[in-house]
């Protein structure tokens, strides 16, 4: 072909009508996200009982890694990350009193932050949520006023709006006076309905809300819901989504109810693990992700989407056996500990991914930056992008991760390292907090558990990594605790 006719074609190419030229195989991004699902949960991370084949076979065809954390240890504030890329105290997404939402809540993701769903809808892409949201209630604060064109699922955690129990607002009044007797008695009382759930003891609602144009229709299709059949549902409900969205790219969060406390698990799958009830919840956890891959697979799309799999934070270890296990690492779910922000994470793209296991440190912080690179735009994130990782098993770009807790620094890892400024249970669970005059010092590849100090005979390493500290700091810039504005209007009204 002549030179000059070469020339043309690349014209063509550079300056063709369609913006999305330059990119054209952008790729569908499928985010699978289980709640309160342990480090150790699964049969690819270790766990002798729950079956997980599917999962194991996405870990075994992509990658697994070992070392993947969330940014924060429950719920609302690891999704608010995961939606905008930061930090939780950069976002506002987080409490220094109250640690997640609640029903009635009126504050959700502020407006000025450009979410995943919003970042890659200016891409092109068609954007839905199935499942748990957990980032406010308001009609203001639904997941389609944030960047989301489709969500079916529940606005809350679902052992939330309790059927003839203590309100939420009640209960932290009796926190204010300092009644804490008759608060733990409350919260005991509650144990045997988790251990033993039925669904008519949480008024939970099920919401289909969607958006067209700039109009919006949200419906409340059931409640209470009910619970046992939630996991087929929402399958039901994101392969739904993939095949109505096969000819564009697609965002898709589907946000598992499960295995949060209470269990529930539908009759398919009904005492068929040796894991007992929670093992039951884990393998039709597993099945759906096997739906999810196949419909990929049929529809010819696999070879041009990347699914993750991972975990919002660590086990609910309160719950006994109606929780999860974080394996071999110390703490759950709460807690800086490694149990409690430390998760499964596992990468899947036919063709693209380098089969591995990588113990790079990685977060679902990444995540954000990961997706819009390969949507052809640029983050400006917390986060950093793994894509260059996945497709060429080339070194993780982080060195260093933050471990945050009620919008307070208590420990940060660099490389092995990881250094405690602060320990603390959760959930009335030892150890009491303490701040370290001498921060603990714990080398993870070694020590995973947490349970050797070397501080005293590393006082170099405490050293560098206090510079971290001091250099993390400075480069944050925080705000207000959104959802502490819950007792702050709950005292007020109290003085009115």
């Amino acid at each position: 072909m002549p030179w000059i006719v070469i020339g043309l074609v690349s014209l063509l190419v550079t300056f063709s009508a369609d913006p999305q030229a330059a990119v054209p195989s952008r790729p569908n991004i499928v985010i699978l996200f289980a709640d309160d699902l342990g480090y150790g949960d699964l049969a690819s991370y270790g766990h002798p009982y729950n079956r997980t084949p599917n999962l194991d076979a996405m870990a075994a065809q992509g990658q697994r890694w070992t070392d993947f954390y969330v940014a924060a240890p429950v719920c609302s504030p690891s999704r608010g990350a995961l939606m905008t890329g930061k930090l939780p105290t950069r976002s506002g997404l987080y409490g220094r009193n109250i640690n997640v939402m609640f029903p009635g809540d009126t504050v959700g993701i502020p407006p000025d932050e450009v979410t995943l769903a919003e970042a890659l809808q200016s891409r092109g892409y068609a954007t839905g949520i199935v499942g748990k949201w957990h980032l406010g209630d308001a009609l203001d604060a639904f997941p389609t006023r944030h960047g989301f064109d489709y969500w079916y699922g529940l606005p809350y955690s679902n052992d939330m709006d309790w059927v003839g129990e203590m309100s939420f607002d009640e209960m932290m009044k009796l926190a204010a006076e300092g009644n804490t007797d008759s608060l733990q008695k409350t919260l005991a009382g509650r144990m045997a309905k988790y251990f033993d759930p039925k669904i008519e003891y949480w008024n939970v609602p099920l919401i289909r809300s969607e958006k067209h144009n700039e109009a919006f229709t949200d419906n409340v299709l059931e409640r209470p819901v009910d619970q046992r059949t939630l996991t087929q549902r929402y399958t039901d409900e994101a392969v739904r989504f993939i095949a109505q969205n096969k000819d564009q790219p697609f965002l898709l969060y589907l946000a598992y109810t499960m295995p949060h406390t209470p269990l529930f698990r539908s009759d398919d799958f009904a005492d068929r693990s040796l894991g007992g009830r929670y093992g039951d919840v884990i393998e039709e956890l597993d099945w759906s992700v096997g739906e999810i891959i196949d419909k990929l697979e049929q529809l010819g799309l696999d070879d041009n989407t990347l699914v993750i799999f991972s975990s919002d934070n660590g086990p609910w270890l309160l719950m006994q056996q109606h929780g999860g296990t974080a394996g071999l690492l110390k703490g759950g779910k709460g807690t800086t500990f490694e149990g409690g922000m430390r998760v499964p994470a596992i990468f899947w793209w036919p063709g693209t991914i380098k089969p591995a296991v990588r113990s790079d440190i990685g977060s679902t912080l990444d995540i954000y930056a990961t997706a819009l690179s390969l949507a052809g735009a640029q983050s400006t994130s917390d986060g950093h992008d793994l894509s260059d990782t996945l497709k060429n098993a080339t070194a993780g770009p982080r060195e260093t991760l933050t471990y945050y807790r009620s919008g307070e620094l208590y420990a940060i890892r660099k490389g092995p390292y990881k250094l405690h400024l602060i320990t603390e249970g959760a959930y009335q669970a030892p150890p009491v907090k303490t701040v370290h005059e001498r921060p603990l010092l714990y080398h993870l590849g070694s020590d995973p558990g947490e349970q050797f100090d070397l501080s005293a005979r590393m006082p170099d390493v405490v050293k560098e990594l206090m510079h971290a500290v001091e250099a993390h700091r400075n480069s944050i810039s925080e705000k207000p605790p959104l959802f502490d504005l819950r007792l702050q209007s709950l005292t007020q009204s109290g003085e009115e």
